[in-house]
């Protein structure tokens, strides 16, 4: 496989600027002079609009820029795309970040892209979700699958944990989820239901759907809210960067407090409506036991038509643990067992009225009550 030095990042065909690998094996970024007059700041805090050669830290991101991070596959597309560089007879370890990004090429989260691209061209499709189910377990376990690239250039961009596949429904793109090796059968059906509790709790959620199965209640879907489609179904690709991204952190290490998101939000959008929206989805993830709430679960879009960032729908809603069992962000310095109490202090410290924080958080509990409380007895 050809290494690649140097790739240009495109947004909407527009050149944004240039990557290229520095000596001691970084990967530096410079804003095109057009992008400059008439671009935006792909990277809120880290890439300012200036005339500069941006260096990274070699860490978190294995001297990348974390926007440019949250492109490369992560979890289950990193495990595909290795198993299929080792079966190409390629060294993963020895394939750098810039080459991923041009394995990446068009397909990546959000919508940067990056060229020259060696991304794989995409198969036909089975219809048959059981057998692409058989097929990411197989991976799991290690077992020789054939005809990996189909499945690489169906989830080989993705991030999460679980197997996955991008997909075209109904002429709009979707990401269906398979059960990982240690899921309960039903994880599509209990993710489904989550996604319409949150919504009766009044938080913004993508469209979703189960698709149907013969070996289990479902497989979950959600249609990508990093495209959208004019009346004549054309695609155009939404800009999009984590809070991983943006506060240049690492998703695997608990290290943030609502109470920065909250702030974080109020400075990226500008907006207390924005502000209320991550207040409802903490509000959610406490009472509904959601505690995979890490930096890479929450993410911003650019509003080209603001000219502004907004906060991303909510997405991953599903009962779950972090370190220890305890919340990946805590909510006013508890991740173990918050409370009322410290919801309602995240809400005084970002200037929510405290009766209204009071009433968002007791209708949200007892939606959840209502629509999940089989789940939390069961504790999973």
């Amino acid at each position: 496989m050809n290494r690649i030095h140097k790739l240009d990042v495109f947004y909407h065909n527009r050149k944004v600027g240039t990557l290229a690998t520095t000596k001691d094996k970084r990967i530096a970024f410079s804003y095109d002079a057009e992008w400059l007059a008439q671009g935006f700041i792909i990277s809120p805090f880290s890439l300012p609009l200036k005339r500069e050669v941006f260096i990274p830290r070699m860490e978190p991101f294995e001297g990348v820029y974390g926007v440019f991070a949250d492109s490369l596959p992560d979890g289950w597309g990193r495990l595909l795309l290795d198993r299929f560089l080792v079966q190409q007879g390629e060294n993963p370890a020895s394939v750098d970040n810039l080459t991923r990004l041009a394995i990446v090429g068009s397909v990546g989260l959000g919508a940067l892209e990056y060229r020259p691209s060696m991304e794989m061209e995409q198969q036909r499709q089975e219809e048959d979700w059981d057998t692409l189910s058989e097929k990411c377990h197989k991976v799991l376990q290690s077992e020789y699958v054939e005809n990996l690239d189909e499945l690489v250039a169906l989830g080989g961009s993705s991030g999460g944990a679980r197997p996955k596949v991008m997909t075209k429904y109904k002429g709009e793109e979707w990401i269906i989820k398979f059960p990982a090796t240690m899921d309960r059968e039903d994880i599509g059906e209990l993710e489904y239901r989550y996604n319409c509790c949150a919504k009766k709790c009044g938080i913004e959620v993508a469209e979703t759907r189960l698709f149907e199965s013969k070996k289990c209640s479902g497989y979950f879907g959600t249609k990508r809210f990093d495209r959208i489609y004019d009346e004549q179904g054309k695609e155009q690709k939404i800009h999009m960067i984590s809070v991983s991204a943006v506060l240049e952190t690492s998703h695997r290490i608990p290290n943030l407090d609502y109470h920065i998101l909250m702030k974080l939000t109020l400075e990226l959008t500008k907006d207390y409506q924005e502000v209320e929206k991550m207040f409802r989805w903490m509000c959610f993830n406490v009472f509904a036991h959601n505690r995979d709430d890490h930096s890479k679960n929450f993410s911003y879009l650019y509003d080209e038509k603001k000219g502004q960032y907004v906060l991303s729908p909510a997405y991953d809603l599903t009962y779950s643990n972090s370190i220890g069992g305890e919340h990946a962000t805590c909510v006013n310095g508890n991740g173990v067992n918050p409370g009322i109490s410290d919801i309602l202090a995240v809400a005084k410290g970002i200037g929510i009225a405290g009766e209204k924080a009071r009433n968002i958080a007791r209708e949200i509990q007892e939606i959840v009550q209502n629509e999940l409380g089989d789940v939390q007895r069961l504790g999973s």
